[in-house]
């Protein structure tokens, strides 16, 4: 058993965190944090977990994190990293599912989150969190950066195509003219009071949003070009808000080369995730839906070649909350503590 501690447990992504390490085989919850509910049992505020979790939020001076294996950072960006230092010396493994060790370049990470980053000696020894892109590293880490939502399912959904893994000694198709349509559910936004969000305005209602330029952009460049092994990348995403709570759906579009053209896409993709526990390439000719995914760690893939022509349209579903945020952090933390990969998540999507 691990002694595992949250930082931030009532936002969304802390009580998926909560859902789902409480089924957890391996894992004994320590100590779960909240400045504004220091003293309420966890079970009060949500009542799914009652009978599950019999902790009391606590302050985080309270919480002796510093005895646990590994600690989650459920936290708004700035927040891991000014406690990252103490409790990596504490031997503690940190996952966090914010920003603070997402990026490699302290200046991008600036511009972007509008803060400067306190600890730019740590971040250079983070490993970014997507399991199917860096488990070896992933398995040797005491720092991870999670990967986001969005970045989760454009970085799958493009890597077979671009990844040098892919067995093929020629590009398939132009890597300078990528396109992510991609689109959320409200819990996205986290678990706050704001007037986008509200029913009536997020209800019976779809917009486009951060089209000039959004946080996953740097990040999800950054992971292509490493999945790629070259810079030479451009990227167009539109994120969407959609009127419902959970999911991702993320259209993907990449003009093929010549050299691609006689490829059979669907016997790529489906080989390049052949071993891969999470992420379901689905028949030819299907067209995914979020709730296939929802509740679940699964990612499902579907390849269109519209007319056998020259554009190949990738469609990747997943559950922002689980796959996309506190479901790939108990992946990670599978691996960094040589578990199961899949221990602990392999719960079937919620349908209806």
């Amino acid at each position: 058993m691990i002694k595992v501690g949250i930082v931030g447990g009532t936002g969304y992504t802390g009580v998926e965190l909560l859902r789902l390490l409480a089924q957890h085989p391996r894992v004994q919850l320590h100590s779960i944090t909240s400045r504004t509910e220091a003293g309420t049992p966890v079970a009060e505020m949500f009542s799914s977990l009652r009978g599950r979790v019999h902790l009391q939020f606590t302050t985080p001076d309270k919480a002796n994190l510093h005895e646990c294996d590994a600690v989650f950072f459920a936290t708004p960006h700035g927040v891991a990293m000014a406690q990252a230092k103490e409790l990596l010396a504490a031997n503690v493994k940190i996952l966090d599912l914010a920003a603070d060790f997402r990026l490699q370049d302290t200046a991008v990470f600036e511009k972007w989150y509008g803060m400067p980053h306190a600890c730019p000696e740590i971040l250079k020894e983070a490993v970014y969190g997507l399991p199917e892109v860096n488990r070896e590293a992933i398995k040797k880490a005491r720092l991870v950066g999670l990967a986001g939502c969005y970045p989760t399912s454009v970085q799958l959904g493009f890597a077979p195509l671009l990844s040098s893994k892919n067995s093929l000694n020629h590009p398939l198709v132009e890597s300078q003219n990528l396109i992510a349509d991609c689109k959320s559910g409200t819990s996205g936004a986290g678990r706050k009071a704001e007037i986008p969000t509200l029913l009536s305005e997020a209800s019976d209602n779809f917009k486009a949003y951060g089209v000039k330029g959004h946080r996953h952009l740097p990040e999800i460049m950054q992971g292509l070009k490493a999945i790629a092994g070259h810079d030479d990348l451009a990227l167009t995403f539109v994120p969407h808000l959609t009127p419902m709570i959970r999911g991702i759906h993320s259209t993907l579009y990449a003009r093929i080369l010549p050299e691609g053209r006689s490829i059979d896409f669907q016997a790529l993709y489906e080989q390049f995730y052949a071993n891969e526990p999470f992420i379901d390439v689905l028949p030819p000719g299907s067209h995914p839906e979020t709730r296939s995914v929802r509740g679940s760690n699964g990612m499902k893939i579907a390849i269109h070649r519209p007319g056998g022509g020259d554009t190949l349209v990738i469609l990747v579903v997943e559950d922002n909350l689980v796959k996309g945020a506190s479901g790939q952090g108990v992946q990670c933390m599978n691996l960094m503590f040589g578990f199961p990969e899949n221990m602990g998540l392999e719960q079937i999507a919620l349908l209806p």
